[in-house]
């Protein structure tokens, strides 16, 4: 039972469940915010510009049925300058930087045909190198040091005590 009990414990509260909660509720909160734009801000401006708040009136008889067409309209609109107002508001985000962590050069394992960053030394589905020759972590590192500043601008880090091992408690305060 104790066992069962861990196994859920790591399920429902684990590190990927809650970055998926959590992106969850930020992506309904920025869906929200640009329909609000979009509805307040975009749609008003058609508006003024046309001289007519909505299509709703439009509507086309056809043997005794009318088809909304302004209904479908407003949809249409509605639609197309959401997909315009979500496209600038993510190149304005990625003009800032946000997306300059993530990389978006990507390869294709050919062991399992999963995609991998471009500069990846092993496979992190199969595990399978992707390079002839490994090179050592040293190098490595260094290798990853070098891509990270082009990434970043530098930013003054903590500075971890040298005097203690990374595998010791630390006293709490």
């Amino acid at each position: 039972m104790r066992k069962l009990w861990a196994e859920f414990k790591a399920v429902a509260i684990g590190g990927n469940v809650l970055d998926l909660a959590l992106g969850f509720i930020i992506g309904t909160a920025f869906a929200t915010l640009i329909q609000s734009f979009v509805s307040h801000v975009f749609l008003q401006l058609i508006a003024a510009i046309i001289g007519k708040r909505n299509f709703d009136d439009v509507v086309v008889p056809i043997e005794g049925t009318n088809l909304e067409v302004g209904a479908f309209l407003n949809d249409l609109l509605q639609f197309v300058l959401l997909a315009v107002a979500l496209f600038f508001v993510v190149k304005f985000i990625t003009w800032l930087g946000v997306e300059r962590g993530r990389s978006l050069a990507v390869q294709t394992c050919p062991y399992c045909l999963d995609r991998v960053p471009r500069g990846a030394y092993i496979c992190r589905s199969c595990a399978q190198p992707l390079v002839d020759e490994l090179p050592p972590l040293t190098e490595a590192a260094r290798r990853l040091a070098e891509r990270e500043a082009r990434k970043w601008p530098s930013m003054p880090l903590r500075q971890r005590r040298k005097d203690v091992p990374d595998d010791a408690e630390q006293p709490e305060t």
